[in-house]
């Protein structure tokens, strides 16, 4: 992209041009959340202005015209991911709920001793579910390990599979080292054992084209929030014939066909996992996010943060005491640190004060902390309106701050 294109962008995000602490900001804790350009802004705006009425289930023009609106956002997203019924699209609150609603559900299917293969890598909300379907019906769940360049161990897969496994939850994108996993191989290996597989890809469907057809996998979850739309909502991808074995998550209004004292019956997917008043509006806003991504292209975005995290990476190898954690061959837009002795929290509090929004700690990754040998780390995450001058800000910044201590 040229200098021109990115101020044409960063217009579009007013929240850039702000200050804090009389220094301008640079915002570089994208993979928390990102920030919304106007556009989603002003199509929610719009809506509750002008369209607001639940969906579904009003005979009156507002919510049929919500419904349209809601439903037309089911397709985008279907669109956006490649899926090949708009069905399989669940709308959840985020990541979060959507694995929580798998690990549930699934968990129904399952028996004691059956297993659940996760990653060293994964972030907590990939991990503790998964215990909690364990304490409830003595599943297992076993783990595959990294290398320590933040790499999944080839082959440990394959070793890690048994007749008791039931399905493979892995991440697409580590939120902590940036690790593009393989999960297109990750998937044909499961499948080969007649093993189901979800991703989350929280952290890779802002950066990375997805094609869970292509992709091969049976679930895929993301949050709208770190893809420039608004917090509160999210995507269960669900290939079909799962969703029809997936016994409900939440029981209530919308997800039923018939109810009685004696007996009930649901709605066939996506309706069947959707129980309640859905958050119409956030869906259009998630759906005109999705346009914003591709009106200026992933593969264009994608190409922009590899040059900024490799030019960051770069700089800060020049800082005396830096410490990179994570150096994967495959890498997306996010640089984790350490400096020296300096604590993280120490370091991103300094950063703090001088306009460099990161994030510090165990990043919802305290068994991989674990496996590093650490507490926690300084992050720092990229988005399509970064620039190299404030990369350029970050490495001074955090030169600065090790000559204090």
């Amino acid at each position: 992209m040229s200098t021109t294109d990115i101020q044409t962008i960063r217009a579009d995000f007013p929240i850039l041009s702000r200050k804090v602490y009389d220094r301008p900001l640079v915002y570089l804790d994208n993979a928390a959340t990102t920030q919304k350009p106007l556009c989603v802004l002003d199509a929610m705006r719009e809506e509750y202005l002008n369209v607001n009425a639940n969906v579904h289930r009003g005979v009156h023009y507002l919510s049929q015209q919500a419904t349209d609106l809601h439903e037309a956002a089911r397709e985008r997203v279907r669109r956006f991911i490649g899926a090949a019924k708009s069905e399989e699209v669940v709308f959840t609150r985020g990541t979060t709920e959507a694995i929580n609603l798998v690990a549930s559900s699934m968990s129904e299917l399952m028996s004691e001793g059956d297993e659940v293969i996760v990653s060293e890598m994964e972030h907590h909300s990939n991990i503790v579910p998964w215990q909690l379907a364990a304490a409830r019906k003595g599943i297992r769940l076993r783990v595959l390990p990294i290398n320590d360049r933040g790499e999944l161990v080839a082959g440990a897969l394959q070793q890690l599979l048994t007749p008791r496994t039931r399905l493979v939850s892995i991440t697409h994108v580590s939120n902590v080292l940036g690790t593009v996993n393989p999960v297109e191989d990750i998937i044909a290996t499961a499948h080969r054992h007649g093993v189901p597989v979800m991703v989350d890809a929280a952290q890779s469907a802002p950066h990375l084209p997805l094609d869970v057809q292509a992709m091969g996998c049976d679930f895929l979850a993301l949050s709208g929030h770190k893809m420039y739309g608004p917090t509160g909502i999210g995507v269960l991808y669900g290939r079909e014939e799962w969703l029809d074995r997936l016994p409900p998550y939440q029981g209530g209004g919308e997800m039923i066909d018939t109810v009685s004292f004696d007996h009930t019956t649901f709605e066939r997917p996506p309706l069947k996992f959707e129980a309640g008043t859905p958050d119409y509006v956030a869906t259009h806003g998630l759906a005109v996010a999705i346009d914003y991504i591709e009106r200026i292209g992933l593969e264009r975005i994608a190409a922009r943060e590899h040059d900024l995290t490799t030019y960051c990476m770069e700089r800060l190898r020049t800082i005396p005491g830096m410490r990179l954690i994570g150096e994967a061959a495959d890498k997306a837009s996010v640089v984790s640190f350490l400096v020296g002795d300096i604590h993280h929290l120490d370091m991103g509090t300094l950063l703090d004060r001088l306009g460099i929004a990161v994030r510090t700690g165990h990043h919802c990754a305290q068994p991989l902390m674990t496996r590093l040998g650490i507490l926690g780390t300084v992050r720092a995450s990229f988005a399509l309106y970064n620039t190299r001058d404030e990369v350029d800000a970050l490495v001074e910044a955090i030169d600065r701050v090790r000559k204090m201590f």
